[in-house]
C-alpha cells in the first residue's frame, strides 16, 4: 500500500476501520467464550478466513478501481498483493 501512495503521490492516512475491529473482536470473544479443543480451534480458523476474506475483497475492490482510474502501477502492485492474500 505504501508503495501505492508514493506512485499515485499521495500521503497515507491511517484510520480505523470499524469492520475489521469487528471482525478481530469476534475471534477474540470465541478465544474468551470457548474451552481450549477442537471447537476453540475451529472457532478460531473461521474467524481468520473472515479476515483473510476481507482483506482479499479490499484488494480486489482496489485494484478494480486502480483499473477504472488507469493507475497502471498501482493496478500491478494491488494485484500482488490480492494474489497473496489469496494464497493465505
Amino acid at each position: 500500500m505504501e508503495q501505492c501512495f508514493d506512485i499515485l503521490e499521495l500521503k497515507p492516512k491511517a484510520e480505523r476501520c470499524a469492520a475489521m475491529a469487528g471482525l478481530i473482536e469476534e475471534g477474540e470473544h470465541i478465544i474468551e467464550e470457548t474451552e481450549e479443543g477442537t471447537v476453540r480451534d475451529a472457532g478460531i480458523i473461521a474467524a481468520a478466513q473472515k479476515i483473510e476474506h476481507y482483506e482479499i475483497a479490499t484488494y480486489g475492490t482496489l485494484a478494480a478501481f486502480a483499473k477504472v482510474l488507469k493507475y497502471n502501477e498501482a493496478i500491478q502492485l494491488l494485484r500482488e498483493t490480492l494474489s497473496e492474500e489469496k494464497k493465505m
